[in-house]
């Protein structure tokens, strides 16, 4: 009988959980490349509240297209 939590799986996880992360990050570079000036100074020194729900909004639809191709 298969173990449920075998070292594969966590492995797995961690890789897959790792290489989502870091295609998020590049996802978000590109965004902030996109966009006119630096989105971390619109952020949080300008009180941009607008441009941090876009920028969360399209982290999460980005976040849910990479679950959705690693999971298969």
């Amino acid at each position: 009988m298969e173990d449920l939590i075998s070292i594969k799986y966590i492995v797995g996880a961690v890789v897959y959980s790792g290489l989502g992360l870091v295609i998020l990050a590049i996802v978000w570079k590109v965004f902030d490349w996109m966009t006119p000036g630096v989105l971390w100074v619109e952020i949080i020194e300008k009180k941009n509240t607008a441009l941090a729900i876009t920028v969360g909004a399209v982290t999460i639809a980005v976040a849910q297209i990479i679950a959705s191709a690693i999971h298969g």
